[in-house]
């Protein structure tokens, strides 16, 4: 079926039309035809993913080991296990008939937090699911109401003859229900009932609303008002006078959400108390009760709340409040998977970005948002937030709880926003007037930038300046001494074999305590030489206990040996044994200097070894201009790097 067809087709179904009465005998069959709000949107998310976290050592640091739901529906909400869940247990509780389906559902939370996409989410998961609408000759009820509301006062005969609990009934008809009903003597046969899919572009069942003027805002936003076209055939109190175009008219039997609720005046907010408590609201005009069962989402930040909080006129209205934090991420590896999402979705995603760049704003953006942790670093923390463990690195280290206890519930509801950080990262990437492409160099200047532009209070800006210019500008520098240091060993890669199969020989003749002849020169070394020699390779890293590591090396190979038919191990292939190789070898980084820089070159040999490490950076990520960038920034700040 292609595109065209199927919107033909999904338009042809959602307007399915039947009799009361079968309508009724459908209820008796299948529940989900008279299924609350609630219900219907559960259907919609459905059935969580059981996550077992000890089997995934990062995850079990960050949620001690429980298992823990998983929605796919809300795969694309990185981070945010915590915020869904308590969304979805709203829902489940409204749909089993407690105090929630009393309560507005309300998100709070920083801007830029992700308040609205979950709405946007919400709003869209409503719309999967049908509802069953009365229709009177060829209208259809213009507040979208439930065939049920006709049985209001024969809630027992209808629980006796179709199985219908009596909470699924709505309390009252609409007044243009209950008009029609008039005229048709009683037949309730004379409705028909019609199948809608909710519509967030038809206004079916789902409705926005925002706070207006607070001069001229009135309660005609959410409950409608006379229509004065009309007064010219009815009186201004007959339902067909009325304008059913609120929120909370367009919202029955699915979703309202008001933007920024609390901005609105207090006398705007009142029908939505009576709307969540008895299920119905009174219009401008004297037309009688109208129905609402329904979702109120709403969702604003904490300035807003705290604010309406602290008024002691509104406590009423506080009561009625499922109130849902919606911090921002705090986690690196899921805020990297936001800005990885959003350069997907536009023209960026086929552009470069060398390695570390959008993992080092993801680290800024999160550190930004971090408690300053007492007797530890924001770094470390961030780190162990990650889920990463610190044992070895940092004793200092706390346990993730120990951070969270010390930071309180109001952590991550300040700082940098999503929103602010991918604008950076599209800065980043036009910030060369000659490619599109992105590099943390580029990164770290227009972060530094752009901090000093927002005025923020002195405080913030030298804890965010300091995150820049001493955090992650020396970890940057760490990172791509690294890579240039990986790319350039890769050109002496027998070198670094000689000095590991040598340091092997050695070790292991200290260990039997046996002189050693050099097969190419036939000198001899006794122990004292070879521990001389020994040290030469070991000190440049630091090794603390030369014997045990000796031992360590020289079992690794011959474990090694025995399991590869006696070939000896890659100088690379035991990382402890790695490092220091590497250490040797750069111990003085002049050495490395006439390769990688882009200067003229004095021979043909260090020409040609330059071609081949521009090349292993290429294959590692890099393109031609970053090279020159990056290389050129690592001479600039080597000298600090110790």
């Amino acid at each position: 079926m292609n595109i065209l067809e199927k919107i033909k087709t999904n338009y042809s179904a959602s307007m399915n039309e039947m009799t009361v009465a079968a309508y009724l005998e459908e209820c008796k069959k299948n529940p989900k035809v008279y299924a609350k709000p609630a219900e219907r949107i559960l259907a919609a998310i459905g059935e969580p993913e059981m996550l077992d976290t000890r089997q995934d050592p990062v995850l079990s640091r960050i949620f001690s080991n429980k298992k823990i739901k998983v929605y796919p529906a809300f795969k694309d909400f990185y981070g945010m296990e915590s915020t869904v869940e308590q969304i979805v247990s709203y829902f489940r509780h409204s749909a089993q008939g407690l105090e929630e389906k009393k309560q507005i559902l309300y998100l709070m939370g920083p801007v830029g937090g992700g308040k609205s996409s979950l709405a946007e989410k919400l709003k869209h998961l409503m719309q999967q699911h049908p509802i069953y609408v009365l229709k009177a000759g060829e209208e259809v009820s213009p507040v979208f109401e439930s065939p049920l509301g006709l049985f209001a006062d024969y809630t027992e005969e209808l629980e006796q003859e179709y199985n219908i609990p009596s909470r699924y009934v709505p309390g009252c008809m609409s007044p243009w229900a209950s008009k029609r009903l008039r005229e048709f003597g009683g037949d309730i046969n004379k409705f028909k009932v019609i199948m809608l899919y909710p519509s967030i572009q038809e206004q079916i069942a789902i409705s926005k609303t925002e706070p207006g003027d607070e001069n001229n805002q009135d309660i005609s936003t959410l409950v409608g008002k006379v229509d004065i076209r009309k007064l010219a055939e009815f009186q201004q109190s007959d339902p067909d006078a009325y304008s059913y175009t609120g929120g909370l008219c367009l919202a029955n039997q699915g979703l309202l959400e008001f933007v920024e609720m609390f901005k609105a005046p207090i006398k705007v907010l009142n029908p939505l108390l009576t709307a969540t408590q008895e299920k119905n609201y009174k219009g401008t005009e004297p037309i009688g009760a109208i129905p609402f069962d329904g979702i109120i989402l709403a969702h604003s930040n904490e300035s807003e709340w705290s604010k309406f909080l602290n008024d002691k006129k509104n406590e009423a209205f506080l009561d009625r409040i499922y109130k849902v934090q919606v911090p921002y991420c705090l986690r690196v590896s899921e805020e990297i998977k936001i800005y990885e999402k959003l350069i997907q979705e536009s023209s960026l995603k086929k552009a470069p970005c060398a390695p570390k760049t959008i993992e080092l704003l993801a680290e800024f953006s999160v550190m930004s948002r971090l408690k300053e942790p007492e007797n530890s670093t924001i770094y470390s923390k961030m780190r162990v937030y990650n889920g990463e463990t610190l044992r070895e690195t940092d004793p200092n280290a706390k346990s993730i709880q120990e951070y969270r206890d010390d930071a309180g519930i109001n952590e991550g509801m300040q700082g940098i926003s999503t929103r602010f950080a991918f604008k950076i990262l599209s800065r980043v990437f036009n910030f060369d007037s000659e490619e599109i492409a992105a590099n943390p160099v580029h990164l770290l200047y227009v972060l530094e930038q752009e901090v000093i532009k927002m005025m923020l209070p002195p405080e913030t800006e030298t804890k965010y300046l300091h995150l820049i210019k001493s955090v992650l500008a020396s970890k940057y520098a760490e990172f791509i001494s690294d890579e240039i240091q990986k790319a350039y060993i890769e050109s002496y890669s027998s070198y670094g074999q000689n000095i590991f199969d040598k340091y092997v020989i050695y070790a292991d003749h200290w260990m039997q305590n046996n002189d050693f002849r050099d097969p190419d020169s036939g000198e001899i070394f006794d122990r004292s030489i070879l521990n001389a020699e020994l040290e030469k390779i070991e000190k440049p890293a630091g090794i603390a206990n030369p014997k045990d590591f000796r031992a360590e090396v020289t079992n690794f190979t011959l474990r090694y040996k025995a399991n590869h038919g006696g070939e000896s191990p890659r100088w690379d292939s035991y990382e402890k044994i790695k490092n220091v190789i590497e250490k040797k070898i750069f111990t003085n980084t002049e050495d490395l200097l006439p390769v990688v820089s882009f200067t003229a070159k004095s021979n043909e040999e260090d020409e040609k070894k330059h071609m081949d490490f521009t090349r292993r950076m290429k294959d590692r990520g890099y393109t031609d201009k970053q090279i020159r960038i990056l290389v050129d920034w690592f001479m600039r700040v080597r000298k600090t790097m110790g």
